[in-house]
């Protein structure tokens, strides 16, 4: 799951940084007029200075010692080193619709889906890092089922209104997004195996079934 996650997350790093920096210039994602929820925006810029602050990382360091204004780094800078829980709050604080759609672009989903799902997996990779277990799992933290394309919504459960969200719908959205972000990824035979193991009695055409949209 950290595999398949971390190559997202990747993605998601990248596009951001891009769209903004392009956009925007370096420093662009500093201001506050881009972002829904000013009270949301200062708390996230004042989380992200404390970690710049205390971050060991080389490049950061650098920047330090170097330039004395703006006092936070360049946008790629600054999406290298932030969580994947801050990438997605940044990200869903972003005002403009058409930006969140450009980011989300590359990944191959709207951003109204792409905004919960980056929160949902999130939790999921938290849950991973200290082992706890997903299987049989409810998330409080829902995701929203996307209406496109026609092949990928075949694959997925009608959310349980109310209820919590299970896995096994992340499951088949990991793999859409490999497929568009990683396409040469082995994860989806990866999880077919293990589904089928797990299960002597499923065969590996039925388990295969399950995530032929990524296909």
């Amino acid at each position: 799951m950290l595999d398949a996650i971390e190559r997202i997350e990747v993605a998601v790093r990248g596009s951001w940084a891009y769209e903004l920096a392009q956009r925007f210039g370096p420093h662009g994602y500093l201001n506050a007029a881009l972002y829904q929820h000013p009270s949301k925006y200062h708390d996230n810029l004042t989380r992200l200075a404390n970690d710049v602050a205390s971050s060991p990382e080389t490049y950061i360091d650098h920047y330090r010692r170097t330039y004395s204004t703006p006092a936070m780094p360049p946008v790629w800078m600054v999406a290298e080193m932030m969580s994947f829980g801050q990438l997605s709050r940044w990200y869903a604080l972003l005002d403009d619709r058409a930006l969140r759609n450009a980011i989300a672009k590359p990944l191959g989903l709207h951003e109204a889906v792409l905004v919960p799902l980056l929160k949902h997996l999130s939790t999921i990779r938290n849950s991973c890092a200290h082992h706890a277990r997903l299987w049989n799992r409810g998330f409080l933290l829902r995701m929203r089922v996307p209406f496109k394309p026609t092949a990928l919504v075949s694959t997925l459960e009608p959310p349980a209104a109310y209820a919590p969200a299970q896995l096994y719908n992340a499951l088949v959205l990991i793999v859409y997004l490999l497929r568009q972000v990683a396409p040469a990824s082995a994860w989806r035979d990866e999880l077919t195996a293990r589904c089928c193991q797990s299960n002597a009695n499923r065969s590996p055409h039925d388990a295969r079934r399950s995530f032929k949209a990524a296909a």
